[in-house]
């Protein structure tokens, strides 16, 4: 890895500086507020000068580590300018004594020479003994030109004993202090300082520190996200960030007592070409922090989606197929990250050979004194070294490349952690892993038991994939490693979902978690036979994203390949390509399809064919679900789903009632009667109610809803309300459910959606019923917002006041979605191109209209606006949002009830709902309809 031309004469001129300062001094009353305001201004000037010139040179040639070290010089060169201005024309002390002495030192990260345009400024103003008012004013005086200028700076005035007495017990003053560098002033205090703290402080201390930084490091991990794989990183303080690289580094120096990264090499810890692939990750990881920093104006860390793109463009990514631009920078930075963490093991693995004390490495291992051994039965090529599994010999791997995996099977059958140094030759052996390994059948074998284990499969996969075993042993594994959906749907880079979705499976598989979704953990015990099929089906089933096909069917032709040679016969390779080909099917189906609707079952069971292939789909798609990230599954998902199995599987075992429609709502239409009459109603009123709801209302809503709804309907009646609104919340499926009674119009549905949005309240489904007095009996179901009941009933409540207010015009909408709505930060980095098709074959009685484009406040009240506009009535709207990006699916009919089948207004009908995509939030002609609506 070449050196980058530092070029510091073109950032600043510190003598040219000093002279410039000096002049002001000379002009007059250097402490005057004119003389002042000049410093100030010169300082200023000189800094935003050489930041320029730092983010041009940062553009030009890319270095990441140069433009720190750059901005570290302009930064040096003005503390020594205003110190000497400040030591000659401000506080000069004409006879100085032995005590009006300073030395000023940068600590902390400006003091390893590398600062980013938005880093902490981290100074030591170090004195000889005791505090002497030269020293405070000095200080002083520097630290309020530095605010003034409107820099952050970390600061310490402390004589020398004071900092060792610190340093001795506070390990982040003593890392502080180890990171110290000389600027100005006294360079004797400097000298003295090292020294004192190397053997007063260092010697003798290096387990204790080692544990201690490991520890923080751990600590900070948790607060800024465990994986380093997620798609929004933290590229400071997350895992395989700078910070890690420079915990290495610390506890580098400390232990090993050395100045220098170079010198870890001399000391055996890292190979040459380790060193440079830490030099290399550092520049990469500095390059994005300083271009975001530069892009964002402030000291930003974590890289959010909408400044992503901005980054890959300064970096020089462009798009490949199947790859955008952004998601190839991305990918690079998650390798990074990775090799971050091979850096880690290999050198928590010299650690363990220099027997340091209680030391927590990577993942957790804790290495002690003590040197353990015994051997570990079935094989003389690993022993267990300190209940971590270890290599009996360097030459295990190249013997046996066999080997690599026989490892992992030991390691999960004898339920054994992984010694650093084993991890360390693997991975230093993955060059052996070739055409023959691939196809062996020992290794294949080995891997299915790793995949299907019954301990924990998703800690196989994971140490196999961070170790590099995994990509190197599947090759189209390897194309997904660290790589990022460009979406805010996911959460993680594509291989940590798959490896996520394993350890989902298990969890089902041994029965833990059913309070999620206690259908898939009923199935699975009568999938046994099958565990294998099904968790090479979740392994594989987004192996082919990246790639410019569709990834569903890309992944199915990879599974053919790939399952012959992992042990499957024929059919089993089919039900895999099969499953993996159809994983979106049954989500897709269940989110955006109308459920009540016969075609939709009828559609999704000719491609399901089989209760077997029915339960398999299911488990593969709930896994799917869950392993996209927190907050992502929640009851309702599952409830969908459990209502699209029970109604297909009816239909696969000949348990599907063929009924005609009339006879079985006459059928619901008694039962509803019955259960009036059983709740106390009188005869003729329940008879007056039942004749209230047509077909469709008694053929979708379930019978005690049905019930709940009449209650509700006769309440209002004889409290003689036009308008009303009952709310109940659904605990288990995370949704409220609003029902809203009020006169029958167009936009009702508009204005409906309207005021949700407007509360920030998330629309999930939709089903509206007309009676047959003009009324609309429309049921709304929104997200869950808190966890309790109570809480979640006032605020459901609150929404159903705004809805009610909003039609009976005492509240104008648009204002208040204008006060109200949140536009995501996020959701501006993103694009996605608006579709909107009219559909006649996906059900027998509606035309089905689908609509997908980028989300926004008040989107659905603007489509439904629009369907209205267009005179269609909406029999049920289906809401379902995959991060920034929306798939809308309402069943229409025209007015007389009939589905639309005129070609010329199916096309007006798609131009139309277009148009209104595209133009963004309405303004002035929704809140005049509005408006004319509440009149």
């Amino acid at each position: 890895m070449a050196r980058i031309p530092l070029k510091l004469d073109q950032i600043i001129d510190g003598a040219k500086l000093r002279e410039k300062l000096a002049a002001i001094g000379n002009e007059g009353e250097a402490t005057s507020a004119a003389a002042r305001t000049k410093v100030m201004k010169l300082l200023k000037s000189t800094l935003a000068e050489g930041r320029a010139a730092a983010e041009a040179m940062l553009s030009e040639d890319g270095g990441g580590t140069a433009c720190a070290i750059r901005l570290s010089h302009l930064m040096d060169e003005i503390v020594r300018a205003l110190y000497a201005f400040a030591g000659t024309h401000i506080y000069k002390s004409e006879n100085p004594s032995t005590a009006e002495r300073m030395a000023v030192i940068a600590v902390g990260g400006y003091g390893r020479g590398t600062l980013a345009p938005g880093s902490d400024i981290d100074l030591l103003f170090l004195l000889p003994y005791k505090q002497t008012p030269w020293g405070e004013q000095v200080a002083e005086y520097m630290l309020y030109m530095f605010w003034d200028m409107g820099l952050k700076v970390g600061h310490a005035t402390r004589n020398l004993d004071e900092c060792v007495r610190l340093a001795r017990t506070d390990f982040t003053i003593s890392t502080a202090v180890l990171e110290a560098r000389f600027i100005c002033g006294e360079v004797a205090l400097y000298d003295e300082l090292i020294a004192r703290f190397d053997e007063e402080v260092v010697k003798d201390t290096g387990a204790d520190y080692i544990h201690a930084k490991l520890a923080e490091r751990d600590t900070r991990h948790a607060k800024a996200g465990e994986s380093r794989y997620l798609v929004e990183p933290n590229i400071k303080d997350g895992k395989g960030g700078l910070r890690d690289l420079h915990t290495l580094f610390w506890i580098g120096k400390y232990y090993y007592r050395v100045r220098e990264a170079e010198e870890l090499v001399e000391k055996g810890v890292f190979t040459r070409r380790e060193y440079l692939q830490f030099r290399k990750a550092e520049d990469f990881l500095w390059a994005v922090r300083c271009h975001l920093h530069f892009l964002t104006g402030k000291p930003e860390e974590r890289l959010h989606f909408d400044v992503q793109r901005d980054i890959a463009e300064r970096l020089g990514y462009t798009s490949h197929p199947g790859l955008s631009d952004v998601e190839r920078f991305m990918k690079h930075y998650f390798l990074t990250a990775k090799s971050v963490g091979d850096l880690t093991r290999i050198f928590c693995a010299a650690l363990e050979e220099e027997q340091a004390k209680h030391v927590p490495g990577f993942n957790r291992i804790f290495l002690t004194f003590s040197r353990r051994k015994r051997k570990l039965a079935g094989t003389s090529d690993f022993i267990i070294d300190n209940h971590r599994i270890n290599i009996a010999d360097p030459g295990v791997f190249e013997r046996d490349p066999v080997n690599m995996l026989r490892m992992f099977w030991f390691a999960d059958r004898h339920g054994l952690e992984y010694h650093p140094e084993a991890l360390k030759l693997l991975t230093r052996s993955l060059r052996l892993i070739d055409r023959n390994l691939r196809r062996d059948r020992e290794a294949n074998q080995l891997f299915m038991d790793l995949l299907t284990s019954s301990r924990d499969p998703e800690l196989n996969m994971r140490r196999m994939n961070e170790a590099g075993v995994l990509g190197k042993l599947i090759p189209e594994f390897n194309k997904i490693v660290a790589m990022m959906q460009f979406s805010m749907y996911h959460h993680y880079t594509v291989d940590e979902h798959l490896i996520r979705c394993i350890g989902v499976l298990a969890e089902i598989d041994r029965g833990e978690g059913d309070k999620a979704h206690p259908l898939t953990h009923e199935l699975m015990k009568g999938l046994k036979a099958f565990r294998p099929v099904l968790y090479t089906a979740v392994l594989f089933h987004d192996i082919a994203k990246g790639r410019p096909e569709d990834h569903s069917v890309a992944g199915a032709k990879i599974a053919r390949r790939l399952c012959p040679h992992m042990g499957f016969d024929k059919a089993e390779t089919e039900l895999i390509a099969w499953l993996v080909e159809q994983h979106l099917t049954m989500s897709m189906t269940a989110q955006t399809r109308d459920l009540n609707d016969r075609k939709t079952i009828q559609d999704f069971a000719d491609i399901v064919q089989s209760v077997d292939r029915l339960k398999l789909l299911l488990v593969l798609t709930v896994c799917d679900i869950r392993g996209v990230g927190p907050g992502v599954w929640n009851g309702w998902k599952g409830q969908l789903l459990r209502t699209l199995y029970y109604e297909t599987e009816l239909l696969l075992t000949g348990g599907f009632s063929e009924a005609s429609r009339a006879t079985r709502a006459e059928r619901a239409r008694t039962e509803l009667a019955e259960g009036l009459a059983n709740a106390g109603w009188e005869e003729s009123e329940a008879r007056r109610y039942v004749r209230l709801h047509y077909e469709n209302y008694l053929l979708a809503v379930d019978h005690k809803d049905q019930l709940r709804h009449a209650a509700f309907i006769r309440a209002a009646d004889r409290e003689g309300k036009a308008l009303a609104t009952m709310v109940k919340p659904h605990t288990f499926e995370a949704v409220t459910e609003i029902t809203v009674l009020a006169p029958d119009h167009p936009r009702l549905l508009s204005v409906i959606a309207g005021a949700c949005s407007a509360a920030q309240a998330n629309i999930v489904d939709a089903q509206i019923f007309t009676t047959t007095d003009g009324r609309a009996l429309d049921t709304i179901l929104i997200n869950r917002a808190f966890d309790f009941d109570a809480d979640e009933r006032r605020r459901a409540e609150r929404v159903g006041k705004l809805i009610e207010d909003v039609l009976a015009g005492r509240t104008y909408l648009p204002e208040v979605i204008e006060q109200r709505a949140k536009s995501r930060r996020a959701a501006k980095a993103f694009s996605v191109e608006p579709r909107a098709e009219v559909r006649n074959t996906l059900s027998n009685r509606f035309s089905v209209i689908e609509i997908e484009c980028l989300d926004r406040p008040g989107l659905l009240s603007e489509i439904t606006g629009t369907l209205s506009n267009l005179s269609l009535d909406i029999a049920s709207a289906h809401i379902t949002t995959f991060g920034e990006k929306v798939i809308d699916t309402f069943y229409v009919t025209d007015l007389t009830g009939q589905k639309i089948d005129n070609p010329d207004r199916l096309e007006a009908i798609s131009r139309k709902l277009l148009a209104t995509l595209e133009k963004g939030p309405s303004g002035n002609g929704a809140r005049s309809k509005t408006k004319a609506m509440a009149e």
